[in-house]
């Protein structure tokens, strides 16, 4: 990539919406805006938009956080982001089915960055917004969010970001029951309104010796770079970076998850007409989850599916059943979309203290059953959840460096059941996000060789409430789509970083 020109830091909306749409339909305002401020702060945009009939009016909301300065050579990574579209019901009613209830959505911001005399242009793409119910009355807000591309610059002076052009992908989110072939999603293409300050915020990039204070648009200076006119190094300019690689990986593994989804940890439909549920064929993919899960009784973390050692992706069938009733039906919206998954994690490693003084490392091994994962909406409220059962099993003990036979059937005894929530955080089984939960891990049994019982000790260290999970699950590609998030993006680690907001 030339660092001297404009780079994109994702993949177009449109090519995201396609994606949700090939396995949802397999069965089935006027102001002169206000810059953003210090502490993410959003600022609030007016935008015009192409509609059939003429243009309608957006308001949009930008809201991120910014580092108080930035040094000359160094990445500045701007989040968490998140981009709400406020759109009339009218104007969203002109693009979409009669009767939609809830809307998907994608979006991609053009943003500016310019410092002194040179600038380029960052391409916020991949930006998502969960299923969003319509309401009756006023209007829609969709709110989207993900990773961004860093900047970095090679010389002092401030540098501004300053909103351009909006892109947006809608598409409903009820699935229907009598289409043939996937539906494209409806390209929505916005335009700042004139007569407003398009900037979301500014770092201070300071030389040597000095600091300057970060500068609010519309303040005495704003205009003016930190420490004058600024200074370009002979390297100088402006370098926009994706904030990740998309994951090395070529084709998705050829496994198909089996079994049946288990909706029992899934939000209900409140009382009302009952929902129609839709058996679909679901569109195979992959994508790559990390975890880090907490043990309660050592106040210790193990990681899962490190991706420092190389990970392994988890076979994806979206969207292999449906349940859905209207908002006009009795009772109200209920949407639920259930997803089935195959997770053959990779053996993790722990180190932990047993009655806090001696230091044992083991190897663990994950056996996990069908993986059920549950999105959608009842009524305004939006939830994820994603259910399986797991038991595992210790190996490779080492106590303070000694080895430990523990023999080969050291296990929990019985499997566990692991319940993550995500809410809005998660967005669909296509765009991923984080959830978290709790378990209890069972009693240890067949620990010890040679007659020794090693059972109550490994009960006593891990066994018990409490113990917490966090996962944050990339893209899923769906090979068979057109336009398919191929290949998977690499999540951050929980905890490691910027999450979405």
């Amino acid at each position: 990539m030339n660092p001297r020109t404009p780079a994109k830091g994702g993949r177009q909306p449109v090519r995201l919406a396609s994606a949700a749409a090939a396995a949802l339909v397999a069965g089935l305002l006027a102001g002169n805006g206000s810059a953003a401020g210090e502490g993410g702060t959003p600022a609030t945009l007016s935008y015009d938009c192409g509609l059939p009939s003429g243009s309608g009016r957006a308001t949009v909301e930008v809201a991120m956080n910014l580092p108080a300065s930035a040094e000359a050579g160094k990445p500045v990574q701007p989040g968490p982001v998140k981009v709400t579209v406020g759109l009339a019901r009218g104007d969203l009613a002109a693009l979409l089915p009669k009767d939609t209830d809830a809307v998907l959505s994608t979006a991609s911001l053009a943003v500016k960055v310019s410092q002194n005399d040179q600038s380029a242009t960052a391409m916020w793409s991949d930006l998502a917004a969960p299923s969003t119910p319509v309401p009756a009355e006023g209007d829609v807000r969709l709110v989207h969010s993900g990773p961004v591309p860093t900047v970095t610059v090679g010389g002092t002076g401030d540098v501004t970001l300053a909103a351009g052009e909006l892109k947006l992908g809608l598409l409903t989110a009820t699935p229907g029951t009598g289409q043939q072939g996937a539906p494209e999603p409806v390209p929505l293409v916005c335009e700042p309104a004139a007569g407003q300050d398009l900037r979301l915020g500014t770092v201070p990039v300071p030389g040597a010796g000095s600091t300057g204070p970060s500068t609010s648009p519309g303040s005495p200076g704003a205009s003016t770079p930190a420490g004058g006119k600024g200074r370009k190094d002979a390297d100088g300019g402006v370098t926009v970076q994706p904030r990740s690689d998309p994951a090395p990986v070529g084709k998705c593994p050829t496994v198909i998850p089996k079994g049946k989804v288990d909706i029992s940890d899934a939000p209900v439909a409140p009382p009302g007409a009952t929902p129609g549920e839709y058996d679909l064929p679901g569109s195979p993919g992959c994508a790559y989850a990390l975890g880090v899960a907490n043990v309660s009784k050592l106040n210790g973390a193990m990681i899962i599916n490190d991706p420092k050692r190389k990970p392994v992706t988890i076979s994806v069938l979206a969207v292999v059943h449906s349940s859905v009733r209207s908002s006009v039906q009795p009772g109200g919206l209920y949407l639920r979309l259930d997803s089935l998954a195959d997770l053959r994690l990779p053996d993790a490693e722990s180190t932990f203290l047993t009655f806090g003084f001696q230091p044992v490392t083991a190897k663990v091994h994950f056996e996990t059953g069908p993986v059920t994962i549950s999105t959608g909406n009842v009524g305004t409220s939006v939830f994820s959840v994603i259910s399986f059962k797991q038991s595992l099993r210790l190996y490779d003990v080492k106590v303070n460096g000694t080895p430990l036979d523990v023999g080969s059937a050291c296990r929990t005894a019985t499997p566990y059941k692991v319940v993550l929530n995500g809410g809005a955080k998660y967005t669909n089984v296509f765009y991923g996000g984080t959830l978290d939960g709790t378990i209890d891990i069972p009693k240890f049994s067949g620990c010890g060789a040679n007659g020794e019982d090693l059972d109550p000790l490994f009960t006593a260290s891990l066994s018990g409430p409490g113990n917490s999970i966090e996962m944050n699950q990339g893209t899923t590609c769906i090979p068979d789509s057109p336009n398919n998030l191929c290949p998977p993006d690499m999540p951050e680690l929980p905890g490691s970083g910027t999450s979405k907001p």
